[in-house]
C-alpha cells in the first residue's frame, strides 16, 4: 500500500463517520512529514453551518489552533474532490499538495448534475497552485458516496 493510499483510507473512513454523525459523506486528513497532523469530517448539519465542509473546516480549525497559515509543506487528503469554496481555502493557506479519491464529476454523476473539476478550475486561475493527485482509492470513496446519494439531497 502506498503512502497516498494509507492516508486516503483514513479520509474515506472519516467520510463514513460523517454519515454516522448525521452529515454528508466527506472526510479530510492533513499530513506533514508522513504523519497525520489534523483530520476532519463534514459537519454541515451537526454544526448547523453549510460551510463546514470537511476540507474548509479542517483548514479553519487547524490554522486557528496552531497559528500556522502557510501549509506549503502539507498534503491534504480528501475523500472527494473539493468544491470551489474548499479549493479557495487551499489557495489562501498555500497548501502544498491535494490528493483526492472521487472527482467532482463522479459525485455530480451520482446527483444527476454536471460536474466541473472544481479544484482544477480554482487552482488554474489562482496565484498559488497546489500539486494535485486525483483518483486514489476512487472506487472505495464511490461506494460510500453512492450509498448516500441519491437517497439524500446534497446541501
Amino acid at each position: 500500500m502506498s503512502q497516498d493510499e494509507f492516508f486516503m483510507k483514513e479520509a474515506i473512513r472519516l467520510s463514513q463517520l460523517a454519515v454516522e454523525h448525521g452529515n454528508e459523506p466527506f472526510g479530510a486528513v492533513l499530513v506533514k512529514d508522513g504523519e497525520i497532523v489534523y483530520s476532519n469530517e463534514n459537519q454541515i448539519y451537526s454544526a448547523s453551518d453549510p460551510t463546514f465542509h470537511a476540507e474548509a473546516g479542517l483548514l479553519r480549525k487547524f490554522c486557528a489552533e496552531t497559528h500556522i497559515t502557510d501549509l506549503q509543506e502539507y498534503t491534504l487528503y480528501s475523500s472527494c474532490e473539493p468544491c470551489f469554496m474548499c479549493s479557495g481555502a487551499m489557495v489562501w493557506t498555500k497548501l502544498g499538495r491535494l490528493v483526492y479519491a472521487a472527482s467532482d464529476i463522479d459525485l455530480c454523476d451520482l446527483l444527476d448534475e454536471q460536474g466541473s473539476n472544481a479544484s482544477h478550475i480554482v487552482f488554474e486561475h489562482s496565484y498559488h497552485k497546489p500539486e494535485v493527485t486525483g483518483g486514489i482509492l476512487r472506487e472505495e470513496s464511490l461506494k460510500i458516496l453512492s450509498s448516500y446519494f441519491p437517497h439524500n439531497q446534497k446541501g
